[in-house]
């Protein structure tokens, strides 16, 4: 993995709406750093999260990784976008 998991946890939950949970989400899409969701496609995340997690997932995560990849892809940030329910359909 080359850096301890510790720490891209604690790097993933700089991201807005990341908590514990939603960064152990993302580290086992294979996301190992905010850079990571630079260009990432929320929905095929979202859809790739649904099938390893054996089932529908809830949608407020793809919300939040809307906004993850928001985060990642954007150096200014509306703030109002890096609120994770403001990514709803």
């Amino acid at each position: 993995m080359g850096r301890d998991a510790k720490q891209i946890l604690k790097e993933l939950r700089t991201i807005p709406g990341v908590g514990e949970k939603i960064a152990e989400d993302l580290l086992g899409l294979g996301i190992r750093s905010v850079q990571a969701l630079k260009g990432k496609d929320p929905e095929r995340l979202y859809r790739d999260l649904c099938r390893k997690s054996g089932g529908p997932v809830d949608r407020c995560m793809l919300y939040v990784l809307r906004c993850a990849a928001y985060f990642a892809s954007n150096r200014a940030h509306d703030p109002e976008r890096l609120k994770w329910w403001n990514w709803k359909d």
